[in-house]
């Protein structure tokens, strides 16, 4: 490969180890997408709950906070010590570090709902359940859909550095080439493939928020 230009050994690597990429890249999405599932299953619940309870607000959004804090290869090296090596790992990381998001939209997109369509269900003899379920929740759907793409978007880096702690995915690949006498373009293989996912995510996540959106 040392005859080829970057471009023509990003090519040669491709298609020398296409399936391997692929199982990679697969790999890397459903462990983001694990670990932001389990986040939007605790988070958005809680975002609900504090945006009816204001006093435990600034508790609950503060500790999200301070998890946030910590760096991503600290925080997965203190839960490899419980968890050991592997893709849990890596989960309970993604799941952490994605719940601020998730909780703080949740929270902000419940606050944002006019208190007089509130008003309005109520005197129409809804129940709490009621307004949540067909009030609040439809008008806040759009705030839920960002935290969740920033959550994502967040995941697939947190991803990129679980190779550290024997999790796989793209990790790997930008690994091997940082190893690799001349690697550069094994890094690319790697590197290219996790910003590319980012992206659509990204993009297809977006085009969702603006659907759900409520109309005037």
């Amino acid at each position: 490969m040392t005859h080829l230009n970057l471009w023509e050994q990003l090519i040669y690597y491709y298609s020398h180890n296409g399936s391997y990429v692929l199982a990679q890249f697969t790999r890397h999405f459903l462990i983001s997408a694990y670990g932001v599932i389990l986040a939007a299953i605790v988070g958005i619940p809680i975002g609900i709950f504090i945006a009816h309870h204001t006093r435990l607000n600034g508790v609950v959004i503060g500790i999200a906070n301070v998890i946030q804090t910590v760096p991503s290869l600290a925080m997965l090296s203190i839960i490899m010590i419980g968890l050991g090596l592997g893709v849990n790992t890596v989960i309970v990381t993604v799941f952490l570090y994605s719940l601020l998001p998730i909780i703080k939209n949740t929270d902000a997109g419940m606050r944002n709902v006019d208190p007089t369509l509130l008003d309005a269900g109520t005197g129409m003899g809804m129940t709490r359940l009621q307004l949540l379920r067909l009030v609040e929740i439809p008008l806040s759907l759009s705030m839920v859909m960002a935290g969740l793409r920033n959550a994502l978007v967040l995941a697939i880096g947190i991803t990129a550095i679980g190779t550290f702690v024997g999790a796989g995915g793209l990790g790997d690949i930008i690994i091997r080439g940082t190893n690799a006498t001349n690697g550069t373009a094994i890094i690319l293989a790697g590197a290219l493939p996790t910003a590319l996912m980012a992206i659509i995510l990204d993009l297809v996540l977006g085009w969702v928020e603006k659907k759900v959106a409520p109309t005037a």
